[in-house]
């Protein structure tokens, strides 16, 4: 099995012992992405709604560097520390997403990496 490992500055670095994204075939496993700023590595400055959507742009800002696009997850976990946000996570999905949306968890934690209230992970296949 061979692994290529994605990076791209597009996306927080990461902040522990794991790859942004490992590909395996067509197959790309994304980590999980919080709302951090990747030029600043700090967490982004708003409210719920902004985010989601930070935590959206890294992701596709990894899936991109790895030749997809967020059209190409076909499995995306949210994680909430907060489970009454979870309509807001659907409305903003929305304007990321088109039909067929990926299957998707949502699960409520206890606490996030930083202090975040959201983290999403996925996975993606490339190729056609």
């Amino acid at each position: 099995m061979s692994k290529q490992i994605i990076r791209t500055d597009r996306a927080p670095q990461a902040i522990g012992t794991y790859s942004q994204a490992v590909r395996v075939g067509d197959t790309l496993y994304l980590s999980g992405q919080i709302p951090l700023v990747p030029e600043t590595m700090e967490l982004i400055d708003g409210d719920m709604e902004a985010q989601i959507r930070r935590v959206f742009d890294n992701l596709r800002g990894v899936a991109e560097a790895a030749g997809g696009s967020l059209a190409d997850i076909v499995k995306l976990n949210v994680f909430l520390t907060d489970l009454a946000h979870f309509a807001l996570v659907n409305q903003v999905m929305a304007d990321y997403f088109e039909v067929p949306y990926p299957a998707r968890a949502a699960i409520g934690v206890a606490a996030l990496p930083k202090g975040a209230a959201v983290e999403m992970d996925g996975i993606l296949v490339l190729g056609d």
